[in-house]
């Protein structure tokens, strides 16, 4: 009976770690979200839902909580030039915690250099695969 009793914990010890392994992690739980949001449109209202996209995430699930990253490429890139209609908008973002990125393919095919654009923003070499890397890292992709 004791034999029988001592295979019995093992097998019950056993189901439970597998069901621990199986279950979600609080760790898991605590994970910051990721999000890459595309601007590809050189409209400024596409610009404005975008950073009111990033405003609300930060606001709804903690600043410190959540990375974002604006990736600007093509026409959306004109944004980010330092005197655009939505400059301000854009350094408050990045001074929020908001990564805002410009292509450098973009801006070598339209002639622009870092001195043309908004000093806060930070580049990439490609925008389209900045995105892609991002999206196998674990990020939620918004395209506003």
């Amino acid at each position: 009976m004791k034999r029988m009793n001592t295979a019995m914990g093992a097998l019950l010890a056993g189901a439970m770690m597998l069901g621990a392994l199986a279950a979600p992690t609080a760790t898991l739980a605590a994970d910051k979200a990721k999000m890459v949001i595309q601007v590809s449109e050189s409209d400024p209202a596409t610009w404005n839902l975008a950073l009111n996209n990033a405003k609300n995430i930060q606001k709804d699930v903690g600043r410190d909580n959540v990375d974002l990253e604006i990736v600007a490429y093509g026409p959306g890139i004109n944004m980010l030039k330092a005197e655009s209609e939505v400059a301000n908008r854009v350094n408050e973002a990045i001074d929020s915690g908001v990564q805002v990125m410009a292509c450098e393919n973009t801006m070598r095919n339209q002639k622009l250099d870092k001195e043309d654009m908004n000093a806060k923003v930070t580049y990439v070499s490609s925008g389209v695969v900045e995105i892609m890397r991002r999206q196998q890292q674990g990020y939620t992709y918004l395209r506003p």
